[in-house]
């Protein structure tokens, strides 16, 4: 079975500030794609516990070492921000060019809300926007991208805007918590732009920490949710993320995902705690009847054990120097015999510790 990634291969593009900062190369793709790791995404997505504000400034510091590299490349002293007024607001793309010396000169914004009919999804809609629509202009998005339908449906609506109104768009920068999906989405976003509006010069797609792909069933401990929760299998993932899991942190990888839902743990933090709590209830209520070899597999992204060089391949990494540690930590991860009664009642202990603190009047 193919999957987006096949045939690709990260490569080092540097290391602005404490960013690790790779290129994706995948062949039969045609816009930039780039893989950031960083102090702060490392945290925000291994620990559910962060939550508020510092999920804001968890990514700052990524963002502006990649807009350093983006103007050391070309990138000009203007940008607009779009907004999309969900799981964009925690993407901090007004103070990261602020920093970087930018002007931002227009700010746009739209809502879109799902539709539902007797609790079943019917569709999306556009409640609210705020668009400028001038020309030639470089637009940066931020946002968490799943199956992109929430993006896809904002951004043909800014496209119409832009038409109607006698705008262009020069080029895209998007930065996002995603999933492999944005490479289908963002080439044929690309194309249609470029039919579009003449010059158009593509797009920069940023992950932070790796380019996760979405469960399609509801995986090894039958809680997983198809189409939301990010996972590693067929994905690429920074090896400092890889390292800082199973190195620093291996109960972390048995998390429900990488983001759990990121609006929700900063606006609605006890709807984020009840979705953390109701995971680790459910482990605990499964344990005996989950397979902890085939749970570690599933979150490693691979069935093991396997050979260095098959690694390699299997994790899109070949060409990244000293992984051999990383690759023996990971093997050795997959021998651990996990309690996951015993793991699962810490983590309830300790959320329900931390949501007690977000509920004092």
């Amino acid at each position: 079975m193919t999957t987006p990634l096949d045939g690709s291969s990260l490569l080092p593009a540097g290391r602005p500030g404490d960013t690790s900062l790779y290129r994706l190369h995948v062949p039969q793709l045609h816009n930039r794609y780039y893989l950031l790791s960083g102090p702060g995404s490392r945290a925000m997505e291994a620990f559910p516990e962060i939550v508020g504000f510092p999920c804001y400034t968890a990514l700052l510091d990524e963002m502006v070492d990649a807009f350093h590299y983006l103007r050391a490349n070309g990138l000009g002293e203007e940008i607009d921000i779009l907004t999309i007024l969900r799981g964009g607001l925690n993407y901090p793309l007004e103070e990261a060019a602020f920093r970087c010396g930018m002007r931002v000169r227009n700010m746009h914004f739209v809502s879109c809300e799902r539709v539902a009919e007797n609790h079943v999804i019917q569709g999306l809609k556009i409640k609210y926007d705020k668009i400028y629509t001038t020309r030639n202009r470089v637009l940066a998005v931020g946002d968490i991208l799943a199956t992109g339908d929430t993006f896809r449906y904002c951004f043909e609506h800014l496209m119409r805007k832009f038409l109607l109104e006698g705008g262009s768009i020069r080029r895209i920068i998007f930065f996002t918590i995603g999933g492999t999906q944005a490479f289908r989405l963002m080439e044929d976003l690309s194309a249609r732009l470029s039919a579009i509006f003449a010059g158009f010069e593509g797009i920069d797609c940023f992950f932070f920490e790796g380019a996760f792909t979405v469960y399609q069933d509801k995986g090894v401990s039958g809680i997983n949710h198809p189409d939301i929760d990010f996972g590693w299998k067929d994905g690429v993932v920074t090896p400092e993320f890889r390292r800082y899991i199973v190195q620093h942190n291996p109960e972390a990888l048995l998390e429900k995902c990488i983001i759990y839902d990121g609006g929700a743990r900063r606006y609605q933090l006890p709807v984020h705690f009840d979705e953390v709590l109701e995971y680790w209830e459910g482990i605990r209520e499964r344990a005996s009847r989950i397979d902890v070899r085939a749970l570690l597999e599933e979150k490693l992204g691979y069935a093991g054990p396997v050979e260095f060089e098959d690694w390699l391949d299997i994790t899109h990494l070949r060409g990244i120097k000293d992984l051999g540690p990383l690759w023996a930590d990971e093997q050795s991860l997959l021998q651990r015999n996990i309690d996951l009664k015993e793991l699962a009642g810490r983590r309830i202990a300790s959320i329900n510790k931390l949501k007690q603190e977000y509920e004092k009047d």
